[in-house]
């Protein structure tokens, strides 16, 4: 098995029942001298795989994580029942995160610039379709063309990604799909296209309403097949508008209105819709053969300041700082995930497509090597099924939004970190505070620990931009941003 889908936990490809009972089974079986080939043989269905991603929110906006500001009663229940990571991490902008997440590379092996998937990449979709999934994703895409006509550069930009219909899912319903200045809204009176098909200005609409519904008639007309449902939703990103259930919506005229007095109506909506998901998942009867994740693309908006743990805390959208790119992560998977766990251990964005590939038994059968793809994430379905696992050490980040509409004031930030420490490519070294959102200088002398910690670190960095690196990685980041 190649390392791009090893995990440290007993390496079967989870093509399993679900029940922590049946997966110390499989490690026992293994243990005794049984072949991988001998227990992937038994009949066995592999879990439904549902993914939630919200889009600009960080842990400081949820009660289960220490929020005092909003209610988010389903995802404290969604953790109560199941396990919250506390070293969940994205990069700092949507782009970066979901091409690392969909790909398992890091940035500077696949970027192009800003809204684009690289219509060659091969992402979690094709895995889990290729697996034996039905797969569906309804939400935000913005991987196709971003650039506005007009915008120096544009005219080798607009176009180029990937479109949702070549991602590797079966149904797709998707806000920005095509051009940025034909997406309409991603929230009152929407515009999206489903399945090839653009449905524009539906009045008195919301949606966020219309993504839930799609994902709730996808579950049910194939809840006798593995599903693969991915939801990256448009909550609670700006524009910050009112929500079905924010007093402003019955005022049709005020459903368009922005201010930053919506943003707690809106986490709160995004937070009633994932448990819309997640009773679906129950009422369905799959709750027991369904792993539920929620994560983040990165860190609140800026504009918005948040009360966490008895402080006021920035959003950091956009900023490589803690409130910046750390993120939630929750799982539920009842009867294999026991309630009310937490979990330290660290998680990136490109842990999730080989995560799923040991979910599903990708791992193990026609993506062993899955033809160059250059997956860099590790698995991190041993700490879902309770089973015995090493997790990774550290993440890396390498984060440039360039080239890109509204974005030339950016800059390149490459760094790394581990549970206590953190590392920039220009040697600025802060210590995490590990609990609140705050980092701290270091500068010589040292401890021992901080010592061992930077020369690890500088490592992984060396280590990490060996080629091959993208041709955005290959540009002189002066460059960017130039017309």
């Amino acid at each position: 098995m190649t390392t791009a889908f090893m995990s440290d936990s007993i390496s079967v490809g989870w093509a399993t029942p679900v029940g922590l009972r049946t997966a110390i089974l499989l490690g026992c079986l293994l243990a005794s001298g049984f072949g991988v080939d001998t227990v992937m043989g038994m009949e066995t269905r592999p879990p439904n795989v549902v993914l939630i991603m919200a889009d600009d929110l960080g842990i400081e906006a949820i009660g289960c994580y220490g929020g005092e500001s909003y209610a988010t009663p389903h995802l404290d229940r969604l953790a109560a029942d199941g396990m919250r990571f506390t070293r969940a991490y994205s990069q700092p902008l949507c782009t970066p995160t979901r091409v690392q997440l969909m790909t398992g590379r890091y940035n500077h092996r696949n970027w192009r610039c800003f809204g684009i998937l690289d219509p060659a990449a091969k992402t979690f979709g094709h895995l889990m379709q290729e697996a034996g999934y039905q797969t569906c994703i309804a939400g935000k895409w913005q991987l196709y063309s971003y650039d506005p006509p007009g915008y120096p550069g544009a005219e080798s930009r607009r176009g180029i990604g990937m479109h949702p219909k070549d991602a590797g899912f079966h149904e797709y319903q998707l806000f920005h799909s095509l051009h940025t200045e034909d997406k309409g809204s991603r929230y009152a009176n929407p515009t999206f296209l489903r399945n090839g098909e653009l449905h524009q200005n539906l009045e008195g609409t919301y949606g966020e309403d219309h993504h839930v519904a799609y994902i709730v008639d996808f579950m049910r007309r194939h809840r006798e097949q593995p599903m693969f449902i991915y939801y990256p939703m448009s909550l609670p990103h700006w524009p910050f508008n009112p929500t079905p259930q924010s007093q402003a919506w019955k005022d049709p005229s005020r459903r368009l209105e922005e201010s930053t007095e919506h943003f707690g109506d809106m986490v709160a909506y995004m937070d009633w819709l994932v448990g819309r998901v997640v009773r679906e998942v129950d009422d369905l009867g799959l709750a027991d053969n369904t792993v539920v994740l929620f994560y983040s693309d990165n860190g609140t908006d800026r504009r918005i300041t948040s009360r966490f743990r008895g402080q006021d805390v920035q959003g950091g959208k956009a900023e490589t700082t803690q409130s910046g790119i750390r993120v939630p992560l929750i799982a539920r998977w009842p009867g294999t995930i026991e309630p009310g766990q937490v979990n330290d251990d660290l998680i990136d964005a490109s842990d999730f497509l080989p995560t799923f590939a040991e979910l599903s038994g990708a791992a193990n059968s026609r993506f062993r090597d899955p033809g160059g793809w250059g997956v860099e994430g590790q698995s991190f379905a041993g700490a879902l099924l309770g089973m015995p696992h090493n997790p990774r050490d550290w993440c890396y980040f390498w984060y440039d939004p360039r080239p890109g509409w509204d974005k030339e004031g950016r800059s390149r930030f490459i760094f790394a970190l581990d549970q206590r420490y953190k590392l920039f490519s220009d040697g600025r070294f802060f210590e995490i505070e590990s609990e609140a959102m705050g980092e701290e200088p270091l500068q010589d002398p040292l401890t021992m620990d901080a010592v061992e910690a930077r020369t690890k670190l500088q490592r992984v960095l060396n280590e990490m931009m060996a080629p091959p690196l993208s041709e955005a990685a290959l540009t002189d980041p002066d460059e960017f941003g130039k017309p």
